[in-house]
């Protein structure tokens, strides 16, 4: 294997970037700023701000959700729920009956 050491690599005409037609594989660590990928990144972890439409499967925390559309949650599991509009219960009625709405 061989081994370059150079501090800066530029294309052929010294005017750009280089390209990576067969791709490229970094070992070890890798510090990149401004970049900007067509296709698909995998990563074990994402360290910042994701910007755009997530789609496929997500997991972890919720936090923070806002938005237009807005944010619909079902079957929410909870100790205590405060809230300051009940939907479907008529105004004036007391708590007891209002538990009957449910």
């Amino acid at each position: 294997m061989s081994k370059l050491q150079v501090n800066d690599i530029v294309n052929k005409d010294d005017d750009g970037s280089v390209g990576f037609s067969r791709g490229a594989v970094v070992t070890g660590v890798a510090t990149a700023t401004g970049v900007n990928v067509t296709g698909v990144v995998t990563a074990t972890t994402f360290l910042g701000n994701v910007i755009g439409n997530v789609t496929g499967n997500v997991t972890g925390n919720a936090t923070g959700l806002s938005g237009t559309p807005d944010v619909t949650v079902n079957n929410v599991t909870a100790g205590v729920i405060t809230a300051t509009t009940y939907v479907g219960v008529p105004e004036g009625t007391n708590i007891l009956k209002a538990m009957l709405f449910v």
